[in-house]
């Protein structure tokens, strides 16, 4: 790696972390000034932005992408509307910085607050997702963090424009332009030195495949906060209604199959496989899905006589980002929740069931980021859960887990006000 490059990533992480000692006191009105002119720029730079994807789809690193990554990567004008709908969303949320958690008084009279302020400099990486430069921008901006964005070679143009319009918005609210910076340069060695600079960046977050999160968390000395996977389950119960069983499973394996939330894996109660399965692989076969299944459903689908084919092993763990869904009879709710808890990635898992009490214990007992009942997985979004937008979904234990808003770019401390005390 070139000493020069070296120091370019530094001096960019030296002048995020002078941006973030601004944004941390910074008004909540003037950094909605600069979330409501990036909307506006969005929304008058479709233009532009569009003939900046388009020389991206017309490198040779997009086109050796998959086609998820490829549907990821491409803009669409309802894409952009819906991404300057984000920036406004992100506006009316309440800004989490200075919030009160907690307060109390000791017997000395110390007064004790603990008090929400932002984690610093966030960094964030990616891979041919244009919508993360925005997204990622308005939440550590709204929330007082400044950050570091390093998108993937096949979308650099299109990362390279949307963050133009950021510091536009950012110069015209009077705020610092180094609080939102892109890293200019694919090389993968500034990524290596940007891993290192854990006196300079607060937090990590990748986004992206399975290979590039662990090269991240295995090579960064700053904390980071992650997903591996999502290897997401449907659980069709005893007492699921038929109608609800099929709505539920269609939309969340087909509706976008090739993102995190989706899902993989289907397990049928075995007294209701005989009755519901060949209804639901029908449907699915419909939109071209197809079934891995284990010796019971394939038995059940051979039957009926539709398609399916012989899952290997490896399937029942598999995140296929595809029309592709593993298929298991399970004897019992206890059985399919200790499925979930060792097959699948603690990411996004649904019951659908007439009863209650199953649901409730499902929902109790499933290890997950977010356990579902009678809804789709896709569910499982920071837009959906009413945050304007996310900066990924964590399926880590500490600090932050499920999909990232404002309050999870949070950090507190405690504030503390005295009369004089002294510790004796």
């Amino acid at each position: 790696m070139s000493a020069d490059l070296a120091r370019l990533v530094t001096s960019l992480a030296q002048r995020a972390r002078a941006a973030s000692l601004v944004l941390a006191t910074t008004p909540t009105a003037a950094k909605d000034a600069a979330l409501a002119k990036l909307a506006d720029l969005i929304d008058a730079s479709h233009e532009p932005l569009l003939a900046a994807n388009a020389k991206d789809f017309l490198s040779p690193d997009s086109n050796l992408l998959p086609p998820a990554s490829r549907e990821r990567l491409a803009l669409t004008p309802a894409k952009l509307t819906h991404l300057a709908q984000s920036v406004r969303e992100v506006i009316t949320l309440p800004d989490p910085v200075g919030t009160e958690l907690e307060a109390w008084t000791r017997p000395n009279g110390l007064h004790i607050r603990k008090v929400r302020v932002p984690i610093g400099v966030i960094g964030i990486i990616y891979e041919s997702r244009p919508n993360v430069t925005v997204d990622c921008a308005i939440l550590c901006l709204k929330s007082g963090n400044a950050s570091i964005l390093r998108g993937g070679k096949e979308s650099f143009h299109t990362n390279t424009a949307l963050a133009a319009l950021i510091s536009q918005a950012l110069t015209a609210a009077d705020l610092p332009a180094d609080a939102v910076q892109l890293i200019p340069t694919t090389d993968r060695a500034a990524l290596t030195t940007l891993l290192k600079l854990d006196t300079l960046i607060h937090c990590i977050i990748p986004r992206g495949g399975e290979s590039l999160i662990r090269y991240v968390a295995e090579n960064s000395t700053i904390p980071v906060i992650k997903h591996y996977t999502g290897v997401c389950f449907v659980y069709v119960d005893r007492e699921a209604d038929a109608d609800l069983a099929e709505k539920i499973l269609v939309n969340a394996k087909t509706q976008r199959p090739g993102v995190c939330n989706a899902a993989e894996q289907l397990l049928v109660h075995a007294a209701v496989a005989e009755k519901l399965l060949p209804r639901l692989a029908s449907a699915l076969l419909a939109k071209n899905v197809q079934l891995r299944c284990d010796a019971a459903s394939a038995a059940i689908l051979a039957k009926a006589k539709l398609a399916h084919t012989t899952a290997a092993p490896a399937d029942f763990t598999a995140e296929f980002l595809d029309l592709i869904l593993a298929v298991r009879v399970v004897d019992s709710l206890d059985t399919a929740i200790a499925t979930i808890n060792r097959d699948g990635s603690a990411h996004s898992d649904t019951i659908v069931t007439r009863d209650e009490a199953a649901a409730r214990r499902f929902q109790a007992s499933v290890d997950s980021a977010a356990v579902f009942w009678n809804a789709s997985t896709r569910f499982n979004d920071g837009f959906e859960f009413g945050y304007g937008a996310e900066i990924g979904i964590s399926t880590d234990r500490l600090h932050a887990r499920g999909p990232m808003g404002l309050r999870e770019l949070c950090t507190y401390k405690f504030v503390i006000d005295g009369t004089g005390q002294v510790r004796g």
